[in-house]
């Protein structure tokens, strides 16, 4: 028998579809922004003023702040997430400056492989042969894309392997204040401390930033933002085996976006292993989704 909220209907699923389909425009319409940022400011001030304008969307969530306890081992997490989630912003920001959209949205599509190998080795999860096969079949797609020893590896493509490796262990952090705190508090102490650890950093390299560039690192946080809730609400609307798969359509966008408005050249070569690397977190989204339903 169904319930109202099941999962089994294809309004649901449909519903879900297309805020995952609006999500992956939000982060690819980050990467634009960014793009556009360039290399006019620091990264690091980059980095920093995104995290800093974007401080009002979280107005929202101060009722939750408020009535959260903050234990010592939460701000420990807290500040550890921090650091993490600093360097993977820095390093993202400086890749965005150096190598196509295309690649950059493909190589963080490597984070939750990351996640998953994090998960094994800091919290002794047990992985089986078939998620083991699928990891594989990530890294190739990762080696595909970077290709090396057929051309040179960029600064940048080396920067977003940092970038993602770094998202991964943000966000394994992320899934222990989960079950500390409300997600709300989780989001609005992330985007409290980041700017704070990066602060020191873009201080030290500081220039003024013109009104414009202010203005699209502002659009930046707002599209972030949006990207976030709008993820959110896919998960709410369908299971992860049903929205997962959109986000290959990010690679899609960001080719085409990368191609009209910066002639960046498509490159077969970053489709098929960005593929190789959504049909691999698919799998093992599949079977998580098996495991749990049997």
């Amino acid at each position: 028998m169904r319930t109202p909220g099941s999962f089994s209907k294809p309004t649901a699923s449909v519903t879900g579809i297309l805020w995952m389909l609006f999500m992956t425009l939000c982060f690819v319409m980050v990467n634009v922004l960014v793009k556009y940022v360039g290399d006019g400011l620091p990264v690091l001030e980059s980095a920093f003023l995104r995290f800093l304008l974007g401080l009002i969307f979280l107005i929202p969530t101060l009722g939750a702040v408020r009535k959260a306890r903050f234990t010592p081992q939460i701000w420990k997490l807290t500040f550890g997430r921090a650091l993490f989630h600093a360097l993977a912003m820095s390093c993202w920001f400086f890749a965005m400056t150096r190598i196509p959209m295309g690649e950059v949205t493909a190589l963080n599509f490597m984070n939750p492989i990351y996640i998953t190998i994090g998960a094994v080795f800091l919290f002794g999860e047990r992985i089986a042969l078939p998620r083991i096969m699928a990891l594989i079949v990530a890294f190739l797609g990762g080696l595909i894309i970077l290709r090396p020893g057929f051309r040179a590896i960029d600064p940048g493509h080396l920067s977003m392997v940092v970038s993602a490796m770094a998202f991964a262990g943000s966000y394994l952090i992320a899934s222990r204040l989960a079950k500390l705190l409300p997600a709300a508090v989780v989001v609005f102490l992330m985007s409290v401390t980041v700017p704070i650890v990066i602060a020191p950093f873009a201080l030290l390299h500081w220039e003024t930033p013109t009104p414009h560039e202010l203005a699209l690192l502002f659009l930046t946080a707002a599209f972030a933002t949006l990207g976030h809730y709008s993820m959110t609400r896919a998960f709410a609307c369908a299971p992860q085996t049903v929205v997962q798969p959109v986000v290959f359509v990010q690679l899609i966008w960001s080719v085409s976006f990368g191609y009209l408005l910066f002639g960046e050249a498509i490159d077969p070569f970053v489709i098929l292993g960005g593929a190789m690397i959504i049909a691999a977190i698919s799998f093992i989204t599949w079977r998580e989704a098996r495991k749990k339903t049997t």
